[in-house]
């Protein structure tokens, strides 16, 4: 209990410290389904599910806005014999209108017994994103961006390396993460006009939830996840979720001065889970969208027969 208690209270004071330094923006990828989706934003949650697994996530938001952001996400853990050490890796590729980022990071998470119902992960995450913008094909006038100086020639930074690092305290029942996936700010350039600017800010996260048994078939669970960068307010993502009968996930969600929204999953024999979400803008986009859309499908993979396996809530 006291080596728990230490754990918290160190996990607090890290979060302290690096919100005392930003303020916060909003640059890398959201995600409705966070909770399920955990890895791509901290290394240290590689190995939570005790098996193989595979998660693939497309999520087209804004629909309707010409150029709007969509993004694809692919994610791989394992367990290795050493129950404690897990690895995964994250490809994600994100497009926003003529801008395009494609990257590859690999996690390494050790695993630290708090308790015999907890476990502290600690994660590392190095990798490397591709960014390119072809400024010439926005359209700024009849004639075409050619008019428009500061739009010629291309951004293109072909190999921008990184890494970051993450904390994740986990039990059946409830989970804290801190994580801060991109630590290095990387620039890119013009080749044309030879200017820079911030390619890749430092991003940091809390997330956190909590399973309650509500009756013998429903569970409750409440969770948040807090993104931070400088340059913009602090965001607050905070989600609900019943689970129907170990079978069915049913929730809401509200994500603060941006959107709200809705989130269903099925579990298909706790290896298949196929998850469905949608958002709505409450901002002056609410009129100009269809929604944001996510599907997400998982699949575990267990080869240790022997090794008894909880079920998996987050």
């Amino acid at each position: 209990m006291k080596s728990k208690l230490n754990t918290l209270k160190g996990l607090g004071i890290l979060w302290l410290m690096l919100t005392g330094l930003i303020v916060n923006a909003q640059q890398d990828p959201m995600y409705t389904q966070y909770m399920f989706n955990t890895q791509t934003i901290n290394p240290a949650y590689a190995g939570t599910w005790e098996s193989v697994g595979f998660m693939a996530l497309t999520r087209q938001q804004w629909t309707g806005i010409e150029g709007a952001p969509k993004t694809y996400t692919f994610s791989v853990q394992t367990p290795l014999k050493n129950e404690r050490v897990a690895l995964g890796l994250n490809v994600i590729n994100d497009e926003i209108g003529y801008e395009k980022r494609f990257s590859v990071h690999a996690d390494y998470s050790y695993m630290v017994p708090v308790s015999n119902k907890s476990n502290l992960r600690l994660g590392l995450k190095g990798g490397f994103t591709n960014y390119s913008h072809n400024l010439q094909s926005h359209q700024l006038s009849s004639t075409g961006a050619i008019d428009d100086p500061m739009f010629q020639g291309e951004i293109n930074s072909d190999f921008m390396p990184n890494f970051g690092v993450g904390a994740f305290l986990y039990s059946t029942n409830y989970y804290v993460g801190l994580s801060v996936p991109q630590v290095v700010v990387n620039e890119f350039e013009n080749n044309y006009n030879n200017y820079k600017s911030q390619a890749q800010l430092r991003h940091y996260f809390l997330i956190a939830g909590a399973v309650f048994n509500l009756g013998e078939n429903v569970k409750f669970k409440p969770t948040f996840l807090t993104k931070a960068t400088n340059g913009a307010p602090i965001q607050f993502d905070f989600t609900t979720n019943f689970l129907i009968k170990e079978k069915l996930w049913l929730g809401a969600m509200y994500r603060t001065g941006d959107s709200y929204g809705f989130i269903a999953q099925w579990i298909f024999a706790q290896k298949l889970r196929v998850g469905y979400a949608v958002d709505f803008s409450i901002n002056e986009l609410r009129n100009y969208n269809n929604g944001s859309h996510e599907i997400m499908v998982s699949y575990e993979l267990r080869f240790y027969k022997e090794r008894v396996v909880s079920p998996r809530y987050f």
